[in-house]
């Protein structure tokens, strides 16, 4: 994505089943449950890079000896920090006695991060300050265990404002209206419920409060905690947790937004955020792999029964489609393929955008991202290149020379390597945004690949939200080349719409598609559209989120997606630009062909898939037309 944008957050939770001499002992190393999160938030590292925590539980401890861990960074390198902070108590340790490093007994009395259940997280901050404070995982620690809480997950609530007044009648007093804050609260407010229950329950039979305390953990219904906890959320979630005493969750959101992967065998029990990254940590097939089902939670108890229980009742299935065009790594096997997908897709669109000009185009994608949906783009174009040659061939029948077929039969798609993006420049240059003659420098081209006048180029994106990088930057850049032409694909469809579910897109003004749309109701006589959208939405603020619609889809109803296309491409185009420019983008349809199983797509077509989708929209609208600056949630 040439339009740098933050996203959804990476989580991974790992519980050892065995006892930890085990791991020792098949391993070599006292640390493997360490080792292990390393690699799950590293190959995540793509999932967030503002921040990074690290939870670890140890169990059956004795009372005055410390239980919880927990470890957060905003280092430019948070999770390379966050280890190398955990690994300086274990030199110490080396430094005395080597042999202590083989001691489970001693390291788990001795030193943090030795226990058996992991939590972990990687942040991308969408809202709020870059500051420790509002890195996950978040704490509510308690003298007693079972009371003691730890959450962190890939999330965002469009009602947190509900939530927090729910809280205040509950009696709460939240330290912050932070979604992150109401959570932790909603889930430790029904945990103290739950103890307090089973505390009342058990206590007449004798029992002494040690003893109860370890029925409070036997016996504790996480189930019914995370129904009570969870059942005004409306947002999209991955949501984590562990409890002193040893149980663990994950719970996902009822249309299964936000993504979620679980394995487990007799030794392990480990969640993801992405699929892949359990493959290569673990070395397990994709088979073994399952995915966490929409309104479901995993529940993994101390004594290490493991059970995935329906939480909340699945809605229609709205998983994010920009899971699979842009935020996952590619590595996984059905992501690889529907970006390709993506690509080809798209050709038919490519070889109108050039006038059929195949022999006189060069092929090239812009960011690295974008490479996956390229080579589909590629393949797609050589099928298409296959059948002009089959035509060719078949005209000319017997006729046909040797220096004739060997003519046709060597036309190949051009394919270079264009741009080439400098991370050092872009390091130097963000520190002020104002540069603009050094962000056009930001990418490096290939010269002497374009034949200058003469040949088109095409270069892929894998989608375009605001168009700035593209303006300030990448088009100079592209016409330095001296195409006649130059084609920008998305293989993303035109984001209209913010985001309120964890992507950071949520002000009308940063979409280069609403700017286009709007610059068109004004220029065709229809500016009326807008003040008439203003009206509706403001007559909607006092309704309930489930009553609201979303007008804002009016802006876009009077134009085709090729004329707010057209106007992209003008609003994008640097004045002193000598190539024409084109930009197309990816139809509605051809994405839900190429990601059949990933529908969620609000940001496109303005189809939220919760009331509180809606009333951000509608709240972004009126911000835009009031000239508030401020995010719609």
């Amino acid at each position: 994505m040439s339009d740098a944008i933050k996203h959804e957050c990476g989580i991974a939770l790992l519980r050892l089943k065995k006892p930890l001499d085990f791991y020792l002992q098949k391993y070599g190393t006292a640390f493997y449950g360490l080792n292990k999160m390393y690699l799950l938030m590293e190959k995540q590292h793509n999932r967030g890079q503002d921040g990074a925590g690290l939870a670890n539980i140890k169990f059956d401890v004795e009372p005055g000896e410390r239980y919880i861990s927990r470890i957060r960074s905003i280092d430019q390198r948070p999770i390379q920090d966050i280890f190398k902070k955990v690994n300086a108590r274990f030199k110490e340790i080396e430094d005395e006695n080597p042999a202590l490093l083989k001691d489970v007994d001693y390291l788990k009395h001795n030193a943090g991060f030795t226990g058996e259940l992991f939590l972990g997280h990687l942040r991308y901050g969408t809202f709020g300050r870059n500051s420790i404070e509002n890195c996950h995982p978040f704490l509510r620690q308690n003298n007693w265990q079972t009371r003691s809480l730890i959450v962190a997950g890939n999330f965002n609530l469009t009602n947190n404002d509900e939530l927090f007044n729910r809280l205040l009648k509950l009696g709460q007093h939240p330290k912050a209206q932070a979604d992150t804050v109401t959570v932790l609260e909603k889930i430790g407010h029904f945990l103290d419920e739950e103890n307090h229950s089973l505390y009342e329950s058990y206590k007449p039979d004798g029992f002494s409060n040690r003893d109860v305390y370890k029925l409070i953990g036997q016996k504790m219904d996480i189930a019914k905690i995370l129904q009570r906890s969870s059942e005004m959320w409306d947002g999209g979630y991955a949501m984590c947790g562990l409890m002193g005493h040893g149980d663990a969750f994950v719970l996902r959101d009822p249309n299964g937004i936000r993504p979620a992967f679980w394995y487990e065998d007799d030794e392990v029990c480990v969640v993801t955020s992405e699929r892949p990254v359990i493959q290569t940590a673990f070395n397990v097939s994709i088979d073994s792999i399952q995915e966490l089902k929409p309104g479901h939670a995993l529940i993994i108890k101390k004594d290490g029964h493991i059970s995935e229980q329906m939480i909340n009742e699945p809605k229609e299935l709205k998983q994010c489609s920009f899971e699979r065009i842009y935020f996952s790594r590619p590595g996984d096997k059905d992501i690889y393929n529907e970006r390709k997908e993506l690509g080809k897709l798209i050709v038919k669109q490519t070889v109108e955008a050039i006038d059929g000009e195949i022999d006189n185009a060069v092929f090239s994608y812009i960011p690295n991202t974008a490479e996956t949906s390229f080579f589909g783009l590629v393949k797609g174009l050589e099928k298409f290149q296959n059948k002009i040659k089959f035509d060719l061939i078949r005209a000319k029948g017997d006729a046909i020379t040797d220096d004739e077929l060997k003519a046709i039969l060597a036309k190949r798609t051009r394919v270079e390597k264009i741009a080439i993006k400098d991370t050092k420049l872009r390091t130097f240059i963000s520190q002020d945004d104002g540069r603009d003659d050094l962000v056009a420098h930001v990418y490096d081209i290939t010269y002497g690949t374009v034949h200058e006048n003469k040949d088109n180029l095409v270069v892929i994106d894998d989608s375009i939200v605001r168009g700035t990088t593209l303006k300030k930057s990448i088009l100079r850049i592209l016409d330095r080349l001296n195409p006649k032409r130059i084609v920008v694909v998305s293989s993303a469809p035109q984001i209209r719409y913010p985001d309120c579910y964890g992507i950071d897109m949520a002000k009308m003004g940063d979409f280069i598609a609403f700017v286009a749309a709007i610059e068109l109701l004004k220029e065709t006589g229809q500016a009326h559209v807008i003040q008439e959208t203003y009206e509706l939405c403001k007559s909607q603020e006092g309704l309930k989120k489930e009553l609201v619609q979303n007008y804002v889809k009016n802006i876009y109803k009077p134009f085709t997606a090729q004329e707010i296309s057209d106007r992209i491409a003008l609003l994008l185009t640097p004045p002193d630009i000598k190539a024409e420019v084109k930009i197309i983008f990816q139809t509605i349809e051809n994405l839900h062909k190429a990601c059949p199983n990933h529908t969620g797509d609000w940001y496109f077509t303005g189809d939220y898939p919760t009331p509180g989708g809606r009333k951000v929209v509608n709240r972004a609208f009126i911000n835009y037309i009031e000239g508030s600056n401020e995010r719609a949630y």
